[in-house]
């Protein structure tokens, strides 16, 4: 089948947001003095924030303090260190000449996302960003909440074909969880082996993979 609403993950989908993101995390932990090597906090691409923070000891209180260590160091610097995927661009624009509907769907502080997409000109293909409050209450449960809400706005009928495309389990268990199909791609942060366990709809290895899959026809 092809699919006529498609919800994008950004960071591990659309963008490699590798440098700004562990850097991001490095810098916070700092302030707690727990020191970690870029490369091992390349496995919290992906996950809310705040679940990382949790996983790695600290208390609540210490866990807000951390968020906003984090997004001082994203918002200044750290945004600005990602790069595009390369194919990304001409995927995006293929899909909307193919007039299908494209949303994001994002972990992210929804500033952040907005500023990203923003930096990279991809704004304009998308009709709706959905992205996590500040206080982090969009992502308790995973991507659920966010899914639901892109669904709210841009297909309240549940008329269209739905399909979730990201990286990680959670963009997979979100899907699951509000009902519509995924599609897990292996160029992000995310193993086969944690894809398939999340158990997707379809597991591409590549961008023309997933233009075909979207298409249902090779271009």
């Amino acid at each position: 089948m092809s699919y006529d609403l498609c919800l994008f993950d950004l960071d591990g989908t659309l963008i490699d947001p590798k440098v700004g993101i562990t850097k991001s995390y490095q810098y916070a932990f700092r302030v707690f003095n727990i020191f970690k090597e870029l490369n091992d906090l390349t496995k919290y691409i992906g996950p809310p924030l705040r679940d990382v923070f949790r996983e790695n000891g600290l208390n609540e209180n210490d866990v807000e303090k951390a968020v906003l260590k984090y997004r001082e160091y994203m918002s200044e610097t750290g945004l600005y260190e990602s790069v595009e995927y390369q194919g990304i661009t001409d995927l995006l624009q293929d899909l909307k000449e193919n007039n299908k509907t494209l949303a994001v769907v994002t972990s992210k502080l929804k500033q952040f996302a907005n500023q990203t997409l923003d930096h990279f000109n991809l704004q304009r293909y998308f009709s709706y960003v959905a992205g996590d409050s500040i206080d982090g209450s969009l992502t308790i449960n995973g991507k659920r909440d966010l899914i639901s809400i892109t669904l709210s706005k841009l297909d309240p009928a549940r008329e269209k074909s739905v399909v979730m495309i990201g990286d990680r389990k959670h963009d997979i268990i979100g899907a699951r969880e509000a009902g519509i199909n995924s599609i897990g791609i292996l160029w992000g942060y995310g193993s086969q082996e944690e894809l398939e366990q999340a158990e997707p709809t379809h597991i591409v290895e590549t961008i023309n993979d997933l233009r075909v899959i979207i298409l249902s026809k090779l271009i």
